[in-house]
């Protein structure tokens, strides 16, 4: 079983898409899927998919879409997936399952990598971490009431991995090729100072060191603009 909410969600059944059914009952699987091995409440579940004000009819409901996914997730060895368990509910999901959870996996061995001295197998490790979004997050449920609260850690976590990847290249001397991606993603993030760094980092070991600078110009206007900020110290050390 692959359970994978790094996109839309999806659950594959031996290579196989289950039909997860309407967008309330995929969004009681998310949510029990960001709870997982851990009881997840009802009345948690019923607010994650009513918000603050359920209709008389949310908990028969609720108790629906309970029935229907312990139907369509099958147990093993006689051990069902989804148990009740006071108050709620609990999601049993194996080591490896869930598409977050290998991503923390591989983000953490590559932690150690790049702690070690191995810069190639830390940006090794992260390329394949990234690999596993397929998108936004629980894109296909972003209108749920649960989603805004989890879709954006869960793309903080990616653009973090993202500038660890590049800090990695970086400390691989990959410089002058990383130059067209951070132009592409300091005009996609305008506001992430460590892109603006890595940006003028690549550029003046590339020899560019007048586009460096003008790059350091170019992240304190927009800074300024938007929210009336000068450049923090990284930024500045950096131009000196």
């Amino acid at each position: 079983m692959e359970f994978q909410i790094l996109g839309p969600l999806q659950v594959l059944d031996e290579g196989r898409p289950l039909r997860l059914g309407g967008a309330k009952q995929r969004s009681t699987l998310a949510i029990l899927l960001l709870g997982r091995n851990r009881v997840v409440a009802r009345d948690r579940l019923i607010e994650g998919l009513w918000g603050a004000s359920p209709p008389p009819t949310a908990g028969a409901t609720l108790d629906t879409y309970l029935s229907r996914l312990r139907r369509l997730l099958p147990g093993d060895a006689g051990a069902a997936r989804l148990v009740t368990q006071p108050p709620g509910y609990r999601l049993r999901v194996e080591a490896g399952e869930l598409d977050l959870e290998r991503f923390e996996t591989l983000l953490d061995r590559a932690r150690r990598g790049y702690a070690s001295g191995d810069a190639r197998a830390a940006a090794r490790d992260l390329r394949e971490a990234l690999s596993l979004f397929r998108g936004t997050p629980l894109e296909d449920l972003v209108h749920a009431p649960f989603a805004q609260a989890e879709i954006g850690p869960l793309e903080e976590l990616r653009l973090s991995a993202l500038e660890r990847r590049l800090e990695a290249d970086l400390a691989d001397g990959r410089d002058a090729e990383l130059v067209s991606e951070l132009e592409a993603l300091t005009a996609r993030h305008p506001f992430r100072e460590t892109l603006w760094a890595q940006l003028m980092l690549a550029l003046y070991r590339a020899g560019r060191q007048a586009e460096a600078l003008n790059a350091f110009d170019r992240a304190r206007r927009t800074l300024a603009e938007e929210f009336g900020l000068e450049p923090g110290q990284a930024l500045k050390q950096l131009q000196w």
